[in-house]
């Protein structure tokens, strides 16, 4: 049996643990932060996100290396069937100019190719707010709208099952790696008061190659209002191939309820290499999302509604005509005739 078989088998019997997720009004995007969220955009709903990134890479002990140039990260997120399911595809496309310095020597080399490049499925098995209706807002006290809630202290979970696409003779990854690998994530989101949310990502990419890394990713954001969020981010990477300690800060601004705007920059502490990167970027969703539960009393009420009608027009024709047999039997003597 394949380790895709393995966690599928896994997956499946926790679909049934969960049967309610929040779809919200607005844009809930993973950008520009590399974590992604527990929840799902939400049945029907197409969302885009991708920004431009600048290259700076600097490797100060021998052998000297630099790196400059650009790259885009880009992510598209598809809810299909039920509100916890997301299917997505998402990439880190890079182009950059490689120098190495040694013995006072130096030689280029142009490099492009993808970083990443990833397919999978994402699916809400545990929901803390799954029965929220309980929560409902105080309309006459503030201080319980923004008081503590131990409910905050258990986090929403999702897990993420999906394949990475690696090219021959990619620059980017370890000699030989090629081909599809599986990917696994972890993902969990605490959503407090005050507009505060705190997402943890546990990630194993490249699962039985050369290159199988362990990354962890842990984003906090604060909300300001009701347009401005602000975040802060550390990633850490481990592998026998790349290993490293990022931070992000930055913001969004909301435009629109399916718009936003985005920056941040990335940098690390060491020098084997320096990072420093700034980015920018858009989210926008395309929103078809209806909720199925009121669709379903919808139309159950109108199959209600017209079985009354029905049951009315039955009896008025029956007390304003003649009686249902007597017409029955003129219509038989009509067509006979």
């Amino acid at each position: 049996m394949t380790f895709i078989k393995r966690i599928l088998l896994t997956l499946i019997p926790l679909i049934g643990l969960s049967s309610y997720a929040q779809y919200t009004d607005v844009i809930n995007s993973n950008r520009p932060g590399a974590s992604r969220s527990a929840y799902s955009v939400g049945r029907n709903v197409v969302q885009f996100e991708a920004g431009p990134f600048s290259v700076n890479e600097e490797r100060v002990p021998a052998p000297q290396t630099e790196a400059k140039g650009f790259g885009i990260d880009f992510a598209v997120r598809y809810g299909l069937l039920w509100e916890q399911l997301e299917l997505n595809i998402e990439g880190n496309y890079q182009n950059d100019t490689f120098t190495r310095i040694s013995e006072g020597l130096s030689s280029e080399e142009k490099r492009s190719n993808f970083r990443t490049l990833a397919f999978g499925a994402k699916y809400l098995v545990f929901d803390p707010y799954k029965n929220s209706e309980k929560e409902k807002p105080n309309l006459y006290s503030w201080n319980a709208n923004h008081s503590f809630r131990w409910r905050s202290l258990l986090p929403a979970v999702s897990a993420y099952v999906g394949a990475h696409f690696d090219s021959k003779d990619n620059p980017f990854t370890a000699q030989g790696i090629e081909g599809i690998s599986p990917r696994v994530i972890i993902a969990t989101q605490n959503n407090f008061s005050n507009g505060w949310v705190f997402v943890t990502n546990f990630i194993l990419d490249r699962i039985g190659t050369e290159q199988s890394d362990f990354t962890y990713i842990l984003t906090l954001t604060h909300g300001f209002g009701e347009k401005w969020v602000a975040f802060g981010e550390t990633q850490g990477i481990r592998s026998d191939f790349y290993a490293d300690n990022l931070f992000r800060v930055g913001g969004a601004y909301l435009l629109s309820k399916d718009f936003q705007l985005d920056t941040a920059v990335t940098f690390n502490t060491k020098d084997t290499p320096t990072v420093l990167s700034f980015n920018f970027g858009m989210s926008y969703r395309l929103d078809y999302h209806k909720d199925k539960e009121k669709e379903e009393k919808i139309d159950n009420g109108n199959k209600l509604k017209g079985k009354k009608r029905n049951k009315k027009n039955k009896s008025k024709k029956r007390k304003k005509g003649e009686p249902e047999e007597e017409k029955t039997k003129h219509k038989k003597t009509d067509i006979d005739f």
